[in-house]
């Protein structure tokens, strides 16, 4: 009895283990094939074959295809009996395609493939409208002495600044930038400098966002007594999103140039090694001008055209190619 029952248990040990390893998970690389059962698909994997249990989880998937190379994992139902019993039934959790190795004379061996690194550089010009006008105006004034050039110079400057408030409105920004008192000299051979006289400069800016009045403020600067229109220039507040465009241009233009090299050596660009922005530039149209007193008594309206601002971006990059040269 004793025997029996020691027999027994040694059976019931060996199912369970053999049970176990039925159910460890297997992993099987072989060529999708239809079998005879209509709608049956099976791995071909050298002289063996595994019965695809549950196909129909994985048919949906573009490369489940007839010949395709997959690698699958799964379980091996010893338990399942089919009609034609084509292969080993087995159950896939998980299914994918094997990158295919080129064989053959039109492989490329390790030999001939060569990696060779391409420096290349992209540019791009975006155009924005700009938004923002800067002037700079100034008030010079002369005088025998210091005192005369400097109470001149503040009447008219004072005269300049309230006309530039009233007529930018209430968004613009007139600040000084600047102010200088210099003396005169006239320079003679052989003896020392003479001091002639003193000149005063008051230099403000005129910020604003109203571009319609850049020529009506130069107008109005003059007739207040403003004699030197430093120049205008033009921007653009927020300019990331201009930046943003030209580099993003930039960058698939030097890709765009690696890729064709590579095609030219006939290989394919392998990967990006280093990328580097160049910076960007911004130049912006600019109305340069000087005033006397006798121009800004003309009637006629300063014209002023304002133009689209070009942000420029360069991107220099290497490129690592493969080719079979």
């Amino acid at each position: 009895m004793r025997r029996a029952l020691l027999i027994t248990a040694a059976i019931a040990f060996v199912l369970a283990t053999a049970s176990a390893l039925v159910a460890k998970e297997i992993t099987v690389q072989g060529r999708l094939q239809k079998t005879v059962e209509s709608g049956g698909w099976l791995i071909a994997s050298g002289k063996s074959r595994y019965l695809i249990l549950n196909a129909r989880n994985f048919q949906k998937e573009s490369w489940f295809k007839e010949s395709t190379e997959v690698e699958a994992v799964g379980n091996i139902k010893p338990d399942v009996v089919t009609t034609y019993m084509e292969g080993t039934p087995f159950e896939v959790t998980r299914m994918h395609p094997v990158e295919q190795k080129e064989t053959g004379a039109d492989a490329p061996s390790a030999e001939s493939r060569r990696l060779t690194r391409v420096m290349v550089a992209g540019d791009s010009i975006v155009q924005a409208q700009p938004d923002t006008a800067i002037l700079t105006i100034s008030v010079v004034t002369q005088g025998k002495r210091a005192i005369d050039a400097q109470q001149e110079n503040a009447s008219k400057s004072d005269a300049v600044v309230r006309v530039l408030k009233g007529a930018a409105g209430p968004g613009a920004e007139v600040k000084t930038i600047g102010y200088s008192l210099q003396p005169q000299r006239l320079y003679r051979e052989n003896q020392p400098p003479n001091i002639t006289g003193y000149e005063a400069r008051n230099s403000v800016t005129v910020t604003t966002n109203d571009l319609s009045k850049v020529g009506m403020l130069i107008d109005a600067a003059g007739q207040a007594g403003a004699n030197d229109v430093a120049g205008v220039s033009f921007k653009l507040k927020q300019d990331r999103p201009a930046r943003d465009q030209a580099l993003k241009e930039a960058t698939r233009e030097a890709v765009s140039k690696a890729q064709v090299i590579a095609q030219a050596l006939g290989g394919r660009v392998v990967r990006i090694v280093e990328v580097q922005e160049e910076g960007f530039e911004r130049p912006r149209p600019v109305y340069e001008s000087s005033f006397n007193a006798g121009l800004m008594k003309a009637q006629a309206q300063t014209p002023i055209e304002v133009g689209s601002l070009d942000i420029s971006s360069r991107v220099q990059l290497v490129a690592e190619v493969e080719t079979n040269l």
